[in-house]
């Protein structure tokens, strides 16, 4: 499959940008679509919503495209009534999965979230039944967010099904990404022991989504990979640093967080609760950034 240009919904958005400039680099034209428009580093830009199935076929028919990375959804649910962040995550992933059906469009990144798993949003402590999490992990959200991204993962797993879906579907599964001066702030220069982030009201979230964060160049460079791939049909990737935001080792993170969950492969270090093991197989990508990279 060859790929020159590539579709990006949300390109003004909080990881978009990112991704439009790493596309760039590696010589695709980039069109962003995305409800503002007004992309600084796109080659084409649009002002189009893709809850918008008429707007949105017809612009993308002008575009050409032989990629769609889809980031234009809501990012956290705080803002907007349950519903409508509930539709932006599965009504407009639908129209963007049509529309690459109709289009004969053949690759698709969809940036689904740790959430479907339950994730952060969860007003109870995340269901972990083991570490590593992986792909295989059960899925147990109740909030608007994390139903949406799962619901909207299934969408996915069900185009995937039909003769007209595109040949490579991927769900990118995705912590938090900070910018490295968020990254800093957050973690370099706060107390990231269990009772700092206890005492600074972050510890359930950061429980729920297993101490994850992601640089932005790295889940750029995910989404290139998934859109280049060969495989067929839909999978779901998850995607993390490899290591975790906090001081604490993580086999003492797994004993006194999760004392629960089984621990199937023994931990060292700082290392990640999160297996990107199937990416690394199926994508050849690794994470390469990390918080303590540039601590002093």
């Amino acid at each position: 499959m060859s790929l020159e240009s590539v579709a990006v919904t949300g390109g003004t958005g909080q990881l978009g940008p990112t991704v439009v400039r790493h596309l760039r680099d590696h010589g695709y034209t980039v069109t962003n679509l995305s409800r503002s428009g007004g992309s600084e580093h796109a080659d084409h830009d649009y002002r189009v919503s893709a809850l918008d199935a008429g707007d949105f076929v017809a612009t993308l028919a002008d575009v050409d495209a032989d990629a769609i990375v889809h980031l234009g959804t809501i990012s956290t649910p705080t803002h907007d009534p349950g519903h409508r962040v509930f539709e932006s995550n599965v009504q407009s992933t639908y129209v963007v999965l049509e529309a690459a059906a109709s289009l004969g469009i053949d690759s698709v990144a969809l940036a689904s979230s740790m959430s479907a798993n339950g994730g952060a949003f969860e007003p109870d402590p995340a269901r972990i039944d083991y570490l590593p999490i992986d792909e295989s992990h059960r899925a147990t959200p109740s909030n608007p967010y994390g139903l949406g991204k799962y619901v909207a993962e299934e969408t996915a797993a069900g185009f995937a099904r039909r003769d007209d879906a595109p040949t490579t579907i991927a769900s990118l599964r995705f912590p938090w990404m900070p910018s490295e001066d968020e990254a800093r702030e957050t973690f370099a220069e706060a107390d990231r022991s269990l009772a700092g982030l206890q005492a600074n009201d972050v510890f359930h979230t950061a429980r729920n989504t297993l101490f994850a964060y992601l640089g932005r160049e790295d889940a750029a460079r995910l989404i290139r990979r998934a859109i280049e791939a060969e495989f067929d049909g839909h999978e779901v990737f998850w995607a993390a640093a490899s290591d975790t935001s906090t001081t604490v080792e993580s086999d003492a993170l797994a004993r006194d967080v999760y004392p629960d969950a089984e621990v199937r492969t023994a931990l060292s270090g700082h290392q990640s609760l999160v297996s990107t093991e199937k990416a690394r197989r199926l994508l050849g990508w690794e994470p390469e950034w990390s918080w303590r990279d540039g601590r002093a």
